[in-house]
């Protein structure tokens, strides 16, 4: 079996073997297919060179906390075909695109599992959650905010998906460069329509908030069918746009309930109306896995709220990789090398590709007994030092 890089050259043979590895026939055009960069991408070949398995990657920046900004390899299109499966293809692959984003000098890798059973072996973890929240519009009055809260100024405009793609384009930008969890949607995305709503060219109607300079500031994708009013996404700059814009598809005239699709855990919104149980949370799922490739790196490039110490044993069988670290923060800054020092908690790569964003508690992984903490305080110590200041959400599909 030979395992090799790909060229564009070969973008129709990754299509003709990508397609039935899903059971899927080729769709015209395909605009995520288009979007793949084939300089990044893997094909496996049988000895009789017929190619039987593919995987492929996007260039991103994943925001980390403290509102940083790095690169990170979004593996997609991975896949073996039905005939050769269960024959340590798919380790192959993984193995090689790994070697791959090493030698690119990525540290971070990121994906949207299929499946979750599959990715943890490969030292992936699940480091965002998002959930669907529906809410019947007659029960959805506003609370009078009992903390005082200043009423957002500016204008809501309803636009079509064709006529407002610059304005999606910078309003998500800004947006994601300071929530913790989100990806980057390169120019080209949204130029051929390479995602989900809004990204694909899809007909949407699209709530626009405009500050009282007219700026955009924020907005809402959504569709409209037999009184359901389905928002795809709301992106705002702060809190108090995204309640003008969930105040104005909740006011929208002949809808009986609006179905939030994409909102994080404990999304505020719940919260405001007057009756708790207006808004029903369902389908709670994990979103973007992470995993680290290089730990020390990875460790010293997000930010930090809290000073401390801890030493981590951290553990990659897939790559058949140890490495004990020491991992000091002061001031919103980390220092993390290689030490003999006694470990505060032991892990593998995987759980740390969890807690890395601070989106799960390093204590919630060791009463699964997936952890261990070698003294009491080591997980209270864990858990205060991976906390971010805002919990980490991806609206990205990729």
């Amino acid at each position: 079996m030979e395992i090799r890089s790909t060229t564009e050259q070969d973008r129709g043979t990754f299509a003709d073997t990508l397609y039935p590895a899903f059971g899927r026939f080729p769709e015209t055009p395909d605009a995520l297919l288009s979007a793949l960069e084939m300089d990044r991408g893997v094909l496996a070949v049988a000895p009789d060179g017929r190619p039987v398995g593919t995987a492929a990657a996007y260039s991103f920046e994943l925001t980390l906390p403290g509102e940083i900004l790095a690169p990170a390899a979004g593996v997609t299109a991975v896949g073996v075909l039905p005939s050769h499966r269960r024959r340590g293809i798919l380790g192959a692959i993984m193995r090689h695109q790994l070697a791959d984003f090493r030698a690119r000098g990525e540290f971070l890798s990121v994906l949207l599992a299929s499946e979750a059973g599959i990715y943890r072996r490969f030292g992936y973890g699940p480091a965002t959650y998002t959930e669907r929240l529906t809410v019947s519009r007659h029960r959805a009055a506003f609370a009078p905010p009992r903390a005082g809260a200043a009423a957002v100024s500016g204008s809501v405009e309803v636009l079509r998906r064709a006529d407002c793609g610059d304005v999606l384009e910078d309003v998500y930008d800004r947006y994601r460069r300071a929530q913790p969890g989100a990806l980057s949607r390169p120019h080209r995305w949204w130029a051929g329509g390479a995602g989900q709503p809004p990204v694909s060219l899809a007909p949407r109607y699209v709530a626009v908030h405009r500050d009282e300079d007219g700026v955009p500031d924020g907005y809402a994708s959504y569709s409209f069918d037999s009184g359901t009013l389905t928002v795809d996404e709301t992106i705002a700059t702060d809190d108090a746009v995204a309640t003008a814009l969930a105040r104005f598809v909740l006011d929208h005239d002949l809808v009986t309930k609006v179905v939030f699709k994409h909102c994080p855990p404990g999304h505020q919104l719940r919260w405001q109306f007057a009756d708790f149980r207006a808004g029903q949370a369902e389908d709670e799922t994990d979103w973007l896995w992470v995993r680290l490739l290089d730990v020390p790196r990875a460790l010293t490039a997000r930010g930090w709220s809290t000073d401390g110490e801890l030493v981590l044993d951290v553990e990659d069988p897939f790559l058949d990789e140890r490495g004990r670290y020491a991992l000091t923060v002061r001031e919103g800054k980390a220092e993390c090398v290689r030490t003999d020092r006694a470990p505060d908690l032991s892990l593998d790569v995987s759980d740390l590709g969890s807690v890395y964003l601070g989106g799960m508690a390093p204590s919630t992984l060791v009463r699964a007994g997936h952890v261990r903490a070698h003294h009491p305080g080591a997980a209270a110590l864990a858990d205060a030092l991976f906390r971010a200041e805002r919990a980490p959400h991806c609206l990205h599909w990729f």
